[in-house]
């Protein structure tokens, strides 16, 4: 996989580069993939007014060229949109003039549609991709939808961007994100607050908080590494550690009720959909 990432980076240069406009967590995150899977450091172009420690400790070692502001007699051959979703209409005006015939662009921005992304960049071709933190680490997963513009060699060298992050799928429906970002993009925080509450429930039956705190911890990441691991889907992984009349059946029954962790789950990706969607209009 990386020696065909490298392949695909080669289309990348310093007269056609790939512009990354916004250094930040998810940002640095993919440009230290992507410098790993072999992309030329003079290829890249950052733009960020105060990228945090970790980020500019990165751009320092690497030696990517960075600049506050962007600047002109440039054409990007990916314009990388990594920055909030609340300056990204200030945002776009400022990078149009990178946009030229054979630019990609990439925005992993949240509750910002391809319709803004073309007003303010311009008809060109545009992907919108939604991925998830645990990217950070390179075991997340992203969801990418694009417009009429984009060609299968543009989609190619998106797909071995995004690798950089973990898994990639593509849907063809932009609408789809609403419900990608409820499930994937919001899920770790789903899953952090199960943690949480695990941990408590221990303290509660008695157990010390550092020991309840710790058991939760591995727990979840255990069973999350498990899962990475076996080709089993989650509901046999499930009832391989359940015993019929035992301790962990007891848990099962109160957390598969019919006003249990289901509903709850549905209720909670629902009202993420929802919030989604109103975020985007």
């Amino acid at each position: 996989m990386e020696k065909k990432s490298a392949d695909i980076f080669a289309e990348l240069r310093s007269d056609a580069p790939l512009v990354l406009v916004g250094a930040g967590k998810m940002g640095g995150a993919m440009l230290s993939g992507w410098l790993k899977r072999g992309l030329n450091p003079k290829a890249v172009r950052v733009i960020d007014p105060s990228p945090p420690e970790d980020s500019a400790a990165l751009l320092a070692r690497s030696g990517v060229s960075a600049s506050a502001e962007p600047t002109g007699g440039l054409e990007a051959r990916v314009l990388v949109t990594a920055v909030k979703p609340q300056v990204m209409d200030a945002v776009l005006p400022t990078l149009r003039h990178l946009v030229g015939r054979r630019t990609v662009i990439l925005s992993i921005a949240a509750g910002t549609p391809i319709a803004r992304l073309e007003a303010g960049l311009g008809a060109a071709a545009i992907v919108r991709a939604m991925p998830n933190t645990p990217g950070q680490i390179g075991r997340g997963v992203t969801v990418a939808v694009a417009n009429a513009h984009l060609d299968s060699e543009g989609r190619a060298l998106v797909t071995a961007l995004l690798e950089a992050l973990g898994k990639v799928a593509w849907v063809d429906r932009e609408s789809l994100l609403d419900a990608v970002t409820a499930v994937s993009g919001s899920g770790p925080a789903y899953v952090f607050l199960l943690t949480e509450y695990l941990a408590e429930a221990g303290e509660a039956c008695g157990l010390p908080s550092d020991l309840a705190a710790l058991l939760a911890r591995e727990t979840v990441a255990g069973a999350g590494e498990l899962l990475n691991q076996s080709d089993a889907p989650p509901a046999v992984l499930r009832q391989n550690v359940t015993s019929p009349g035992g301790t962990t059946a007891a848990a099962l029954h109160v957390l598969m009720a019919d006003d249990g962790l289901k509903r709850l789950l549905e209720r909670a990706v629902e009202a993420a959909r929802k919030r989604s969607e109103e975020l985007g209009g």
